[in-house]
């Protein structure tokens, strides 16, 4: 048997089984089921109570009243409302992203207010201590008024009054920046309640599952924190299987926090996070209310003490957006914000996706199309590995050259295995050729694969990025099909969920089965059946698999396999072996005439 090819099918065969094993385990992700925008509103429910590290407690009772006051939230990126009922944030959507494609699609809603599926908000307020209880702080149904500011915006703040009648004024002041980072100033000032002790305490809580939960393996969708340096990663039917913690009144695992940190929970695009100082303590809690639905992360500070005539003041964060790498990285490094760039789900190859993503970050800020950067990244891929391209492909051009004394020696040694395998190592070892070199560059794809398919899938920067022509959003599968004839018919296109899914080939999977098939014409043939029909099926099953993967990732490979079919070509005439191109494949349609005869 040819080394050559021997090794190109070891190669390729691995290269097979991982993405075979790829697409069993991770399958495209299940469609949202329209059920759920549909859901019946849910009946109010009663938050479990949140406590400090000092075991101070204050309830959550959450009644929304359908008359409470409203301030608008109205920014460049954002728009939505703060209700005076709890002071809650819970009603924003991101202006710069839409639902779907269609030109009339809804924006993206990341919060909802209590009282509708899938309700989703932030709320903030004090947990009582020594010498209050809880009607003598805000809660989660105090009605605050206006103090300043009509309308929140990036360049006006508002700021919120409550006083609750026993010497405690309560004031909550609300920025937001032209992104998507709120922060929120809590004060109290006692003028005559004595001295007294409380905490104060940021919550988000998301009342069930959200609505487009992918429940894709790759990637993380759920709580997410970051607690002196450690990431935290915990998905929400985790959150569900947490042992009921007295101290937190529900199923809850807590975390003290001694120097910098944040909470909150993440979906495949938007996040919405808690940030503390980044050099305050607290106590990160994560709970789930079984009784009613309710997921929670809260960041609880340490209580303090305020006596007589003084004032208290704490600032936190709360992250509400896109999950857009430059400004998270932003918020990062100028921000001051311990890990915050790890929000994005990186995943196990994160030395790879990280720096893959910078690179492909930076050619589109140039380019200012992803497609075209996906095949400078592929370039910039190749250049990088060509020294080991090179010493393999100039292996396989001396293997060719090598091919007469090989069957000479084959011809000696007969039916002796033992004997030839050792006059052919002594043949390598004496012409300085490494037999298994031709397979390195096809092994060091598959990392790379994987990594750019993360990339791909989990970064927001690619969603809905177009290309050329029909290729409107590189992390979905080509639209086009060989059932509606390409667009031509009126037909649609099967499904994702749609058994013919993987069959309604289009455009960029067929070119790149056909990519890799040019590429196998480099050599001839192997005259062994079963390598031959390993050869004949490959590019074929490939072309199946990889069609229902996103267009960025095909585009990818298409580009891949062109640059190494002109480099292998390059080289092998280099080093001078002329791969018979033309001649291979006339030679393959012929054998398959005289096998149709026969």
């Amino acid at each position: 048997m040819d080394n050559n090819n021997k090794n190109l099918i070891l190669a390729t065969a691995l290269s097979f089984c991982v993405i075979l094993i790829w697409f069993v385990l991770f399958p495209p992700p299940e469609q949202p089921d329209p059920a759920l925008e549909t859901a019946a509103v849910e009946t109010v429910p009663t938050a479990a109570p949140v406590t400090t590290n000092e075991n101070v407690a204050v309830s959550q009772d959450v009644e929304e009243a359908a008359d409470a006051p409203r301030l608008p939230i109205e920014t460049a990126r954002l728009t939505g409302s703060i209700s005076l009922q709890g002071g809650r944030i819970d009603d924003l959507s991101l202006k710069g992203y839409r639902e779907t494609l269609d030109a009339d699609s809804d924006i993206v809603h990341l919060f909802k207010p209590r009282g509708t599926a899938h309700s989703f908000y932030a709320l903030y307020g004090w947990a009582p201590g020594a010498g209050l209880n809880l009607d003598a702080v805000p809660g989660a149904n105090t009605v605050w008024s206006v103090e300043s500011g009509d309308s929140l915006t990036e360049s006006a703040p508002v700021t919120l009054v409550w006083d609750n009648g026993n010497g405690l004024t309560f004031r909550r002041e609300i920025a937001v920046d032209e992104n998507y980072m709120f922060s929120v100033t809590q004060s109290v000032e006692n003028t005559g309640a004595g001295t007294v002790s409380l905490a104060p305490y940021g919550v988000l809580a998301r009342h069930g599952e959200p609505e487009d939960l992918r429940n894709f393996f790759i990637l993380h969708e759920g709580v997410i924190s970051m607690s002196d340096g450690e990431l935290s990663e915990v998905d929400y039917d985790n959150v569900a299987d947490f042992d009921f913690n007295q101290a937190e009144g529900a199923k809850a695992e807590a975390t003290q926090v001694n120097e910098a940190g944040w909470t909150g929970f993440t979906d495949h695009y938007w996040m919405a996070t808690l940030i503390p100082a980044q050099d305050s303590p607290f106590k990160s809690v994560t709970k789930y209310d079984d009784r009613r639905d309710i997921y929670q992360t809260e960041a609880v500070l340490p209580t303090q003490a305020v006596a007589d005539g003084q004032s208290l003041t704490v600032q936190t964060q709360l992250f509400a957006g896109a999950k857009e790498w430059a400004q998270i990285r932003d918020y990062q490094n100028n921000g001051g914000i311990i890990g915050f760039l790890d929000s994005i789900d990186w995943g196990w190859f994160f030395f790879l996706t990280k720096p893959m993503f910078a690179v492909l970050h930076f050619l589109n800020s140039f380019i200012g199309n992803m497609g075209w950067a996906i095949i400078g990244l592929t370039v910039i891929i190749k250049i990088i590995v060509f020294p080991l391209a090179y010493k393999s492909y100039a292996s396989m051009a001396k293997m060719k050259e090598l091919q007469p004394q090989m069957e000479k020696l084959k011809e000696r040694a007969g039916d002796d295995r033992q004997k030839m395998q050792k006059e052919m190592m002594e043949l390598y070892k004496r012409e300085k050729v490494n037999p298994a070199a031709g397979c390195l560059p096809l092994l060091i794809q598959i990392p790379i694969f994987f990594s750019l398919y993360k990339v791909i899938f989990v970064t927001l920067e690619l969603r809905h990025a177009p290309w050329i022509g029909w290729i409107t959003d590189l992390s979905a599968p080509d639209p086009t099909s060989i059932f509606n004839l390409f667009g031509l018919l009126p037909n649609a296109t099967p499904s994702p969920d749609s058994f013919f899914f993987i069959l309604s080939l289009g455009i960029l999977p067929i070119i790149l089965g056909v990519s890799m098939w040019l590429q196998q014409k480099l050599n001839p043939a192997p005259t062994d059946p079963v390598q031959k029909t390993i050869f004949a099926w490959m590019p074929w099953v490939f072309m199946f698999m990889l069609g229902s993967f996103a267009s960025g990732l095909v585009i990818y490979w298409i580009a891949n396999n062109t640059i190494t079919f002109i480099q292998q070509y390059s080289i092998m005439r280099i080093h001078g072996y002329k791969p018979d191109v033309f001649g291979n494949i006339a030679s393959s349609f012929k054998r398959k005439k005289e096998a149709e005869e026969e």
